[in-house]
This record gives structure tokens, C-alpha cells and sequence, in this order.
């Protein structure tokens, strides 16, 4: 079974990690317990493509909690894509 995660502000700040190790970007705020994600500029439209952010044009992404792995003190790691 899935675990489901509760978004809240403490995740500001925190490192958005790919499954393979790669920096993604920066929770930079939360809305409606959804985290939004500054992207790291060298993310390849492949990834952004996965991540349903290929056609968004805001500053911050959102991240899907069905993607997320673990969130710990750090970092919230992405689960494989």
C-alpha cells in the first residue's frame, strides 16, 4: 500500500530528490498541501515530461504526493519513475 504524505510548510526549504540520486530542485512554498517545486535548470524535458511539468509556465512546479518516496528532515526523495 502507498503511504500518503501531509504537505504542510515544514517542507519549504528542502532538497526534491530523484529516485536515482539526481537534484531535482527546492520546495520553495506549499499551497493546499501541495509542495511547489523551484526546478533545478538543467532537468532534461524527459524528466519534466514524467514529472507533468512540460506545460507549465509557473516558477514553481507542482509535486505529486503519488510521486514522492520518503520525506525526511532534508529532503523529499521521488519515487521511480
Amino acid at each position: 500500500m502507498a503511504q500518503t504524505f501531509n504537505i504542510t510548510d515544514d517542507e519549504v526549504g528542502k532538497k526534491v530528490i530523484a529516485a536515482d540520486g539526481d537534484e531535482i530542485g527546492l520546495v520553495t512554498e506549499v499551497r493546499h498541501g501541495t509542495a511547489y517545486v523551484d526546478a533545478d535548470p538543467s532537468l532534461t524535458d524527459k524528466l519534466m515530461s514524467k514529472l507533468g511539468w512540460e506545460h507549465t509556465d509557473d516558477d514553481a512546479y507542482p509535486l505529486q504526493k503519488s510521486e514522492i518516496e520518503t520525506i525526511t528532515d532534508d529532503e523529499i526523495r521521488l519515487r521511480q519513475m
